[in-house]
């Protein structure tokens, strides 16, 4: 364990915790989630149990601060990507906005376990501050969308959330689980492959002609 070295500053401090985000990040991509623990990822980084205990005190709120930065960078992305005053129609909006949707897929991974159980097992100060982002850069890009296509501003976060739970729902299709292979495989199944960046934009395509 003789690679921790213990932070002085509250610079140190954030790039020990990014060094967490980053390690629960890199399992998150390869295994399921009930599978990490504090101590797996501690382990990953050469560290101690208790040296993770000084910057998170459970699983769920490294998760929860993960997510918030998959959150703000969809976001970002989507709002560079569309800048004010573009005129792009809505098949392009579409487009782009299915192109970066693939490119932030941990985002959508993510959502299949936010509400049941990372924002359940966090203190209300975390689930507050990740809330305040949230919304803010949600209606950011609501603003955005109603400008870009002339739309009614009220009706925006019911569409950015229908998409959202749209890929949240097909990315769990796309990615590739052991287990899940293992059981189709045992059944002899033939694994529904999805693409998942058209299913998007057709799906954001036929909402955005819907309105």
């Amino acid at each position: 364990m003789g690679s921790f070295v213990r932070a002085r500053s509250d610079e140190q401090k954030a790039q020990r915790f990014a060094e967490i985000k980053a390690a629960a990040k890199r399992q998150f991509a390869q295994r399921p989630y009930h599978e990490i623990t504090l101590t797996t990822i501690a382990e990953e980084l050469d560290w101690s149990r208790a040296n993770i205990y000084k910057y998170a005190s459970t699983k769920e709120e490294i998760f929860l601060a993960l997510d918030a930065d998959e959150c703000h960078a969809y976001f970002q992305a989507l709002l560079a990507a569309l800048p004010e005053g573009c005129g792009f129609g809505a098949d392009i909006v579409a487009e782009i906005w299915a192109g970066i949707a693939s490119a932030h897929q941990d985002y959508f991974r993510l959502g299949e376990i936010l509400a049941g159980i990372i924002e359940i097992n966090v203190s209300l100060e975390r689930l507050v501050a990740f809330k305040r982002g949230y919304y803010a850069d949600m209606n950011a890009f609501a603003d955005r969308l109603a400008s870009i296509l002339e739309l009614d501003r009220a009706r925006m976060e019911d569409l950015i959330t229908t998409v959202y739970f749209h890929g949240v729902g097909y990315v769990s299709v796309c990615f590739r689980s052991p287990l899940m292979a293992a059981a189709l495989a045992e059944l002899g199944i033939e694994r529904h492959e999805v693409d998942f960046q058209r299913t998007m934009r057709d799906f954001i395509a036929m909402c955005l002609a819907a309105r």
